[in-house]
């Protein structure tokens, strides 16, 4: 039944995924803002078996969101409800397929071992904001284990400081429930092993995005206050 099921999964990816590119491509044909990938990323999440609940209200423009971070089911997650960009790691870039729809969402690829790429990086999430595309950051760098929340790092946070003109922040805090441990992406597990896992999972979870209010950063102060409210805040939920 696993493979069945992951057989079943794959195929609904593929179709899913024929049948978003040329609906993307016809909007970017017309020089118009494409709401495909958001559609495709929210639909990946519900074929792979999330059945998310939204709490509080996602802000729709101007905004950073800052939240734990799980899972990459967590960018499918937010995906669908926010049509946000990503931060990610450059090596994804790099990954066939997965890397090419990355670039479709506006995402921007980062090196953690190249601190000197930092400021052309902070420049690219203010880019990013000056076209009112949400960006989702993950300040703890690395997934957890949906108990702890880990410390925040503060680096791109400087997109912030000084904050763009009507850009606020919202915290986010991604739970899911009861799938916590089978979901949580933590110890040396591959990506590969991780995504086959999930695909052969039988039946559905329930995972709950918590928004909380956002807050103008221009009134917390530099980019560690800022790192520092939204951890709380996060906290908080």
């Amino acid at each position: 039944m696993d493979g069945l099921r992951l057989s079943a999964r794959l195929a609904a990816l593929l179709l899913a995924l024929v049948t978003a590119l040329p609906l993307h491509g016809a909007w970017r044909l017309v020089g118009a803002k494409s709401p495909w990938p958001r559609q495709f990323l929210g639909l990946v999440a519900r074929i792979v078996g999330a059945r998310p609940r939204i709490v509080g209200t996602p802000w729709r423009h101007n905004v950073v969101f800052v939240s734990n971070h799980l899972s990459w089911i967590d960018i499918l997650l937010l995906a669908g409800a926010t049509g946000s960009a990503f931060v990610a790691k450059a090596e994804l870039r790099g990954v066939p397929l997965v890397g090419w729809l990355c670039t479709l969402n506006a995402t921007i690829f980062v090196s953690r071992a190249d601190r000197m790429a930092v400021t052309a990086q902070i420049a690219q999430v203010r880019a990013t904001l000056s076209q009112d595309w949400p960006v989702t950051l993950f300040p703890e760098g690395t997934t957890g284990d949906g108990v702890v929340l880990l410390p925040f790092k503060a680096a791109l946070m400087a997109a912030l400081d000084p904050a763009p003109p009507n850009i606020v922040v919202q915290p986010v805090r991604i739970d899911y429930g009861a799938a916590t441990g089978e979901l949580a992406w933590v110890g040396e597990e591959t990506g590969q092993h991780h995504a086959l896992r999930v695909l052969r999972r039988k039946g559905s979870f329930a995972p709950t995005l918590h928004f909380a209010e956002p807050f103008d950063p221009a009134d917390i102060g530099d980019r560690k206050a800022i790192t520092a409210e939204a951890r709380r805040r996060i906290l908080a939920l």
